[in-house]
């Protein structure tokens, strides 16, 4: 019950395009006590439903500007499989330190970002 709770949370959050992966990993690997590397599995599972969902409304609502969107997905998408693979080779201790550091900078961009288009001056 707790399982379907958090993934619900947490597909909710990715809908909105708040990182619900990122929380998905903490959860997994603090709270279930699993291993990184497996979480990382669980994460892209559970991400491409909740993309494609998201995708998919976004487009009907005309807030998903194809043109500047695809090559994004492609550029992610060749970036995934390359890192992914050299990633086997790197220790695990020093993956989690990137992917800590990772949410940091996000997370203090999200927090100062400041929207300039609804600018009025």
């Amino acid at each position: 019950m707790v399982a379907f709770f958090v993934s619900t949370v947490l597909g909710f959050l990715a809908g909105l395009g708040i990182g619900g992966g990122s929380l998905l990993i903490l959860y997994l690997t603090l709270m279930l006590d699993m291993a990184y590397p497996v979480a990382k599995i669980y994460n892209l599972l559970f991400f491409i439903p909740s993309a494609i969902i998201s995708s998919v409304f976004r487009k009907k609502q005309g807030t998903l500007p194809l043109g500047k969107v695809l090559p994004a997905v492609i550029a992610g998408c060749i970036a995934s499989a390359v890192f992914s693979f050299f990633s086997s080779s790197f220790p695990l201790n020093l993956l989690k330190k990137l992917f800590g550091g990772l949410l940091i900078i996000t997370g203090t961009r999200e927090i100062l970002y400041k929207d300039k288009s609804n600018n009025t001056n």
